[in-house]
């Protein structure tokens, strides 16, 4: 018997005046999944992880996480998560050490166990050197390594990640990659949006696609993969892509360009650089 999604949304909608940023839309994560939720610009991803973590109501429909009713049971869901936001938000006036220890007592660790695993946390994003210092002085990269700590620190069953890896050097990116990984061998949900396909197509096992707020793609990269390439509706056109060898596998960015109607290049040149 299938188990009860992770994180489920049915009608999923919000409107910002005469703007639907998301509309309608019925997601499915099941448990264990790294889940990758990609689409252009201003196609209603952070407005979805905004919803889906109670940071914005929805204008209608309905949120489930962990098979709890987000809007009634808005705090057993947040003990349970880990986020990692768009702007990070993060308390500047406070050093590294003590971001980290304010963000385990709200999660509700006590005193030796936030000091315990902040010390751990700080040694692994190698910000140990770092952590008397005002997270204000923080470099954007140290910033994001700091997040994404605070956002584990409690050790969550699902994590939500918007652009986490946005101004990480790879070394860094390294790690997180292998911090992620290794929650998900332990079971955790990871929910994950990035603009840098290779990434998401190397950790993630399943992708949803989301263009000017409807959700026009959702499954394993095997089914998206064979609904491109059977010519499903909302696939697009190739274009520029060119030909392809039979026996090569189309990339995530070939599924994600024809889905969306992109292409690799303009239509028009510019004058001053043709």
């Amino acid at each position: 018997m299938e188990s009860a999604p992770t994180i489920s949304t049915r009608g999923l909608t919000r409107r910002f005046g005469e703007l639907i940023a998301v509309d309608n839309i019925d997601l499915r994560v099941a448990p264990g999944q790294f889940f990758g939720f990609l689409g252009p610009n201003g196609a209603g991803k952070s407005t979805t992880i905004k919803m889906l973590t109670g940071l914005l109501a929805p204008s209608s429909g309905q949120i489930e996480i962990l098979g709890l009713d987000l809007e009634k049971h808005p705090v057993e869901v947040k003990r349970q998560i880990g986020v990692v936001p768009e702007g990070m938000a993060l308390f500047g006036r406070l050093t590294g050490s003590e971001f980290l220890t304010f963000a385990g007592r709200m999660y509700g660790l006590d005193r030796e166990t936030a000091a315990k695993r902040t010390a751990e946390l700080l040694d692994f994003m190698q910000l140990a050197d770092q952590q008397k210092k005002l997270v204000t002085d923080y470099s954007h990269g140290m910033q994001k390594k700091l997040a994404m700590a605070a956002a584990v620190i409690h050790g969550p069953k699902v994590l939500f990640l918007d652009e986490p890896f946005e101004g990480v050097d790879a070394i860094a990116a390294g790690t997180l990659k292998a911090m992620l990984q290794g929650m998900i061998a332990r079971g955790a949900t990871i929910f994950l949006t990035s603009h840098v396909l290779e990434i998401v197509e190397r950790l993630c096992s399943h992708v949803a696609i989301i263009h000017q707020g409807k959700l026009v793609a959702q499954g394993s990269l095997e089914e998206l993969r064979a609904g491109v390439e059977a010519g499903t509706p909302g696939s697009g056109d190739s274009g520029s892509e060119g030909s392809r060898p039979s026996d090569e596998k189309m990339t995530l960015e070939q599924i994600f360009l024809r889905t969306v109607g992109g292409s690799r290049r303009a239509e028009h040149e510019l004058s001053w650089l043709a």
